[in-house]
């Protein structure tokens, strides 16, 4: 895994911000793999996709089940509206990507699931609820985490991260913020995973007609 490093953990709340971002960074037809941690397939009118019952058998024991998304959800309009501004773009669905292939891909993950399997956890962390001194430490406990345990280098920006949520009383916005970073970051060593190994060493929850998730299901 030589050579995997990070490049940039900027925080952008806006979906146009977000979408400038990538046309910067990955014009077509350059090669690149985006994971999205929400729902970018929806066909169910209501009820639950068959991607998020098969996370909930899964995980649920690890309070990692997954948050029903169907056509009704009050966010659907929002990450189908991302999804297919991707598509426009030409990233294509990927749960079938045969694995260290060039292409333009988007997939769907769980960060939640992925940090069981990747860090061998009993349960899951919980960080975005509860409360702010709770979620400071579990939120530590991931930086932890990801510093001792991914391969990926240049994390100077993750352990000063984890010096302030170890040393420091964070108010609420700064803690809000290391999670979505945090998590940003699982997100790409996902799709870095599934990019290098496929269904060797991940899951595929689901298919591309229902919504699918992927998540890694080995340690690096």
């Amino acid at each position: 895994m030589a050579g995997l490093n990070l490049l940039n953990l900027e925080r952008l709340p806006q979906r146009d911000g977000v979408l400038q971002w990538i046309d910067d960074y990955a014009p077509h037809p350059h090669p690149a793999l985006i994971a999205i941690d929400a729902p970018t397939i929806i066909a169910n009118a209501s009820g639950m996709r068959p991607c998020d019952r098969l996370c909930h058998q899964y995980f649920a024991k690890y309070d990692a089940g997954a948050y029903p998304a169907n056509l009704a959800s009050p966010f659907v309009n929002n990450t189908l509206a991302f999804a297919q501004a991707l598509l426009d773009r030409g990233f294509q669905h990927g749960a079938n990507l045969v694995p260290q292939t060039r292409g333009r891909w988007q997939i769907e993950v769980f960060p939640h699931p992925a940090t069981i399997n990747l860090f061998g956890l009993p349960k899951i962390l919980k960080y975005k609820k509860g409360k702010l001194g709770d979620r400071q430490v579990q939120l530590a406990i991931l930086s932890r985490l990801i510093l001792a345990q991914l391969p990926i280098g240049n994390l100077e920006v993750v352990g000063q991260m984890h010096h302030d949520l170890v040393n420091g009383k964070i108010t609420g916005k700064v803690l809000k913020a290391h999670e979505d970073q945090l998590d940003s970051l699982l997100c790409a060593y996902i799709a870095y995973h599934w990019w290098r190994w496929g269904k060797a060493k991940n899951l595929v929850l689901g298919d591309t007609a229902t919504g699918f998730i992927i998540v890694p299901t080995a340690t690096p």
